[in-house]
């Protein structure tokens, strides 16, 4: 379980096509914290460190990672958002984020506005993924690129859903919002609490 509070961005520095798996290969920001086994959220998809050797590590996505998240487009260079499993004892500075990314969105919009940045962001809905919990909810909470951000805008106009977020001046400088364009490729983590709720509401009609 993550909170969605990035520490660190990491560079992919090789990627090696495996049948249907990647394997890919960063520089490692915090190499003394990290080991085998240990739990990484890369733009907020959960994968396992498989190999770590001095500031290189490496880790796995399969297939169905890979078709449900921007990791398949990730290029050699290319930055991402790095956080570490969260320890029972520390404060959930943003919310419950699990690492179990939902579908991917495209930026629509980005500019700045007084020293902060607005973005827009536009992803494939329907009746079907509403019910299941799939959507966004004014000043409720989404995960975007494993960043918790506080939802603003929510719109649904046919099959298609719009979500717009705004980062302040740090949030931009240390994640790879700071890389982003119209057109740029996202992950998106709909709020875990929302889809119980909306789980139970399907199961008490």
């Amino acid at each position: 379980m993550f909170s969605g509070i990035v520490e660190a961005m990491a560079q992919v520095v090789s990627i090696e096509q495996d049948r249907g798996n990647k394997h890919f290969t960063l520089r490692n920001p915090f190499s003394d914290r990290m080991g085998i086994d240990q739990s990484i959220a890369h733009n907020g998809v959960c994968l396992t460190v498989v190999r770590n050797e001095g500031d290189l590590y490496t880790v796995t996505a399969m297939q169905e990672t890979l078709r449900l998240s921007n990791l398949d487009a990730l290029q050699v260079g290319d930055w991402v958002n790095l956080e570490r499993a969260m320890s029972m004892d520390r404060l959930l500075d943003g919310h419950i984020v699990q690492g179990h990314v939902d579908q991917t969105a495209r930026c629509i919009d980005v500019h700045e506005t007084d020293g902060s940045w607005y973005y827009r962001f536009q992803y494939l809905s329907s009746p079907d993924m509403i019910q299941r919990g799939y959507f966004c909810v004014d000043k409720g909470s989404v995960a975007i690129n494993g960043v918790s951000l506080t939802v603003c805008e929510p719109d649904v106009q046919g099959d298609q859903g719009f979500v717009s977020v705004c980062i302040i001046p740090y949030t931009h400088e240390v994640t790879n919002f700071r890389y982003m364009q119209v057109g740029s490729l996202v992950n998106l983590e709909f709020d875990i609490i929302g889809k119980y709720l909306a789980r139970m509401n399907q199961l008490l009609k």
